[in-house]
């Protein structure tokens, strides 16, 4: 009996090891989970707008000359798509039409794959990510000068979130509850 409880705590100890060392952070996991937690969250909010609000914005207030709601989603993907990129030193698959995103792109529909497009690339550019090339520089996605390539990736994060801000609003001006928050 001892040596059966013995080897059934051993082998418990041993998967229990196993777990963690399959769990152990990365680099590449660090930077991935924010690309992630933008996906999860946009991605929903922007399938959620009904495809004749795309080109709301708002006009009370301060709010003149802002991009609608199809401009701010397009441009947030160009912008993702731009920096991972960056990150990898290399061009961008896909037309970004600079920040504003590519003026063909124009339907609810084509938004969505765009975007959708655009986040399975910054998951790239995020995996890439090692501990020897995280501090590497890289030319910057805007204007001249270097940047760590980690510091390019972790761009997707903060910008993304800083737009999605902005359609939450759009969003809820229209009667629409973000699906984060449902």
């Amino acid at each position: 009996m001892k040596t059966q409880t013995t080897a059934l705590l051993f082998g418990s100890l041993l998967l229990s090891a196993t777990a963690f060392a399959a769990d152990a952070p990365t680099v590449a996991k660090v930077f991935d989970g924010p690309v992630t937690s933008c996906e999860r969250e946009i991605i929903p909010l922007v399938e959620a707008m009904p495809a004749n609000k795309f080109n709301f914005a708002p006009t009370a207030g301060e709010f003149q000359g802002v991009r609608t709601f199809g401009a701010q989603a397009k441009h947030l993907a160009a912008v993702v798509y731009l920096v991972s990129a960056a990150s990898m030193s290399e061009k961008p698959p896909v037309d970004t039409g600079g920040e504003d995103g590519p003026a063909s792109v124009t339907t609810k529909e084509q938004i969505v794959e765009f975007m959708k497009g655009a986040f399975v690339y910054a998951h790239k550019a995020a995996r890439a990510l090692t501990p020897e090339n995280q501090l590497q520089m890289v030319k910057s996605p805007f204007g001249p000068g270097e940047m760590a390539r980690a510091s390019v990736v972790d761009i997707i994060g903060w910008h993304s979130f800083d737009h999605y801000g902005q359609m939450v609003e759009y969003a809820r001006m229209n009667g629409i509850i973000p699906p984060a928050s449902k």
